[in-house]
């Protein structure tokens, strides 16, 4: 079975020479149709640079290198008017922020059919209308007749969220990416949207990449994830292995740091010193600084991603170099 999304080595680069920023930086992932996908990482990591490089969203002033393989399909190296067609059509977006995304001197249902209209799902008027309550309906929007007609300020954030999301559905894309959808929902709408895009992605079959810095939405989800940090994945995998048994001394104390049941206010385990800035370069590991496992051979070169089980890697020649040592040693005991 082919795969609907595979990135291959993506680096994105902001300007050039001294002042070039690499904020993307080596990434592969691959989903398969039907697949969940989650980078996760804390803010400033690369996440949503990766999102939007994936449809090229930047333009002037910035440097795409790499593969992204849209079934087959070469999206680094099409002209921007098939990239044009091919976004919402093929691969669509729902946005970090609803209430910014949205037109806010239109109604929802205006929004809705223009994006049906000018990728020629329906052919008239009347059917896109028609599509657009369809679309409501399906999102579990309660009363879509009335909504059609709302502004996003007449409507509640969890219910321009779902509005969003409707219309980056409309034209049932192959992939679905989802930047920090649910950032600023309550944790009641949080949970129903995220069933939502599990109802969406068993009605379609629709493959989505979801971009998140909670842990708890990536749970949710399941599917595999790639912990991201200073714009390189350092740990990849199946998510509840993962997050169940973290390899990689960042993945470790990421998971460390979170509020657990019985731990007072106030004693929470954190990372110390601070991540790196966007761009900001390193001769080695960018977690070094911040690792209590680090050798100098650590601050010497970026380490690759190596296998240290079944469908999982990380980016850590301490951890891998213990792996490697294990497997010897019950190699040796079973001999």
């Amino acid at each position: 079975m082919s795969s609907h999304l595979k990135v291959t080595d993506l680096h994105t680069t902001f300007g050039s020479g001294e002042r070039a920023v690499n904020a993307v930086r080596g990434v592969d992932l691959e989903i398969e149709p039907g697949g969940t996908y989650v980078l996760l990482g804390e803010s400033g990591s690369g996440k949503s640079v990766t999102a939007r490089s994936i449809l090229r969203l930047y333009q002037g002033g910035t440097t795409i290198t790499g593969s992204v393989m849209l079934g087959d399909e070469e999206l680094t190296a099409l002209p921007e008017r098939r990239m044009r067609q091919l976004r919402g059509l093929r691969i669509g977006m729902v946005p970090q922020d609803p209430t910014g995304a949205l037109d806010p001197l239109r109604s929802i249902g205006s929004q809705l059919m223009e994006v049906l209209r000018v990728h020629q799902v329906v052919p008239d008027k009347a059917g896109a209308r028609k599509r657009a309550v369809e679309l409501l309906d399906r999102v579990g929007i309660a009363d879509p007749q009335r909504v059609i007609k709302a502004r996003p300020h007449m409507l509640s954030g969890g219910m321009r969220q779902r509005a969003v999301i409707a219309i980056a559905i409309a034209c049932n894309p192959d992939v679905l990416i989802a930047d920090e959808p649910t950032t600023a929902l309550d944790v009641t709408v949080q949970a129903a949207v995220i069933e939502l895009f599990r109802e969406l992605q068993q009605q379609s079959g629709m493959s989505l990449l979801m971009v998140t810095h909670d842990v708890g939405v990536a749970e949710e989800l399941g599917g595999n994830v790639g912990v991201m940090y200073a714009g390189r994945l350092l740990e990849t995998g199946p998510i509840h292995q993962v997050l169940g048994a973290p390899k990689h001394p960042y993945t470790q104390g990421l998971l460390a740091s979170l509020p657990m049941p019985g731990v007072a206010r106030g004693h929470l385990q954190v990372i110390p010193g601070r991540p790196p800035l966007t761009g900001e370069t390193s001769t080695g590991c960018a977690f070094a600084d911040r690792c209590a496992l680090a050798q100098d051979s650590c601050r010497t070169a970026p380490p690759p991603l190596v296998e240290v089980a079944a469908g999982r890697q990380a980016a850590c020649p301490v951890v891998n170099e213990a792996d490697v040592d294990r497997t010897t040693s019950s190699e040796e005991l079973s001999a």
